[in-house]
């Protein structure tokens, strides 16, 4: 496939990963029919602020598309909000929708996302829509009760918004130190202090098997009481839609190190688990940052750039005062180090390392600048022992 080929092209979610792959395709010279297909009835919007800016009230809704009516015009899109595809079949060309309709294609981008995992029981909040974040936002305020199950980034940055409102605030954590699995018990601990301080009730190694009418029920049989309950517990790739497809599916859309799934079908966003090159590794990324970069790589791609992606992963999180952000893959990591700052002044530089190199940086109310040099180093592959050079001049 070419730019200059007239062929229907069919971008399946309309969301940060599939607006990058439609305004790709049309930049890099594609003439042909581009259809979007996104099971929410509004054009692509901006999920990130959801827990922060949305829900905290700080920004109106209209704020959150992505593009201008003008933009999105200007692109051409068979746009078709509010249509679910519900199957696919890589032999024929297809996607079917939920409608009835079937849609042809000569190249398919998958960008379906995530949906929130939930918790048996009563039906509790999610936050994932701009419908969730609104619904949620009407329940806190001073005099409010919410318990957050999962003290994940999405649950920690829900609660200290909550908090930040007036609402009295249980986060419930089954692991011993929040986030320990993905930045480390040092820092896990830190930001759990942060959450004490702020007046949050916390409660670490505590399991909740259901939620119940007026709160949750924990693992030992108690009931922790509260007029919102919120369900932040990860997330399940939607991928179910392409069962029998003809698509290898494990826990998301398996790709390669050109996010192809199969000959002209790539994968973008938040449902692709693909081969980062980088880091001799799969990897499925659930941040904005690689959402968008994945779904530009994927169009190239798909018009026979045929470069690997091979991206250092980034994300940010807002927790009361502190503005953190990452690069690299921390996950797995044997090491973590200081790079710079301290963690009790909650103003630091860190360092990891996999193996025998550096594979990440995570920085807490750092200048955005600390962090380059790190994330250069990052996507050189920089042996560990070199590195360490860097951690003596940032030290000196």
């Amino acid at each position: 496939m070419s730019a200059t080929t007239t062929s229907r092209v069919v971008i399946v979610g309309a969301s940060a990963a599939g607006l990058a792959a439609a305004e790709t395709l049309r930049r890099e010279g594609h003439t042909g029919t581009i259809t979007l297909i996104g099971d929410e009835p509004a054009a692509p919007y901006d999920r990130p602020p959801l827990s922060k800016e949305i829900l905290s009230g700080a920004w109106p809704p209209d704020r959150l598309p992505l593009r201008t009516p003008a933009d999105l015009d200007a692109l051409d899109l068979d746009t078709r909000y509010g249509r679910e595809a519900i199957g696919a079949s890589v032999a024929e060309g297809t996607v079917l929708l939920a409608d009835g309709t079937e849609v042809t294609y000569d190249g398919l981008i998958v960008a379906t996302g995530v949906r929130p995992r939930r918790l048996p029981g009563t039906p509790a909040h999610v936050l994932r829509t701009l419908d969730d974040a609104l619904a949620l936002k009407d329940r806190l305020g001073p005099g409010r009760t919410l318990a957050v199950v999962g003290a994940g980034f999405l649950g920690a940055e829900a609660a200290s918004v909550a908090a930040g409102l007036g609402t009295h605030v249980t986060l419930l954590e089954p692991a011993p130190v929040p986030l320990a699995h993905a930045v480390g018990e040092d820092l896990g601990r830190m930001l759990a202090q942060a959450h004490l301080d702020h007046g949050v009730d916390l409660r670490t190694g505590t399991g909740v098997s259901e939620v119940v009418p007026g709160g949750v029920r924990l693992d030992d049989g108690s009931v922790v009481e509260a007029d919102t309950v919120l369900v932040a517990v990860g997330s399940r790739p939607n991928t179910e839609w392409l069962t029998g497809s003809g698509l290898t599916l494990d826990d998301g859309l398996v790709c390669d190190e050109f996010s192809a799934a199969a000959p002209g079908v790539y994968g973008a966003g938040d449902v692709a688990r693909w081969h980062n090159p980088l880091f001799g590794t799969s990897m499925r990324i659930e941040h904005r940052t690689n959402a968008a970069e994945q779904g530009m790589a994927a169009a190239r791609n798909l018009l026979g750039a045929q470069r690997p992606f091979a991206p250092v992963p980034y994300f940010w999180s807002d927790q009361y005062d502190m503005k953190i952000r990452a690069y690299g893959y921390l996950r797995g990591h044997d090491e973590m180090r200081i790079a710079e700052g301290s963690l009790e002044e909650r103003k630091f530089t860190a360092v990891y390392r996999t193996g025998d190199r550096l594979t990440g940086v995570l920085a807490v109310g750092m200048p955005p600048k600390t962090t380059r040099p790190w994330q250069q180093a990052i996507a050189a592959s920089t042996p560990w022992r070199q590195a360490t050079s860097l951690l003596e001049g940032a030290a000196a």
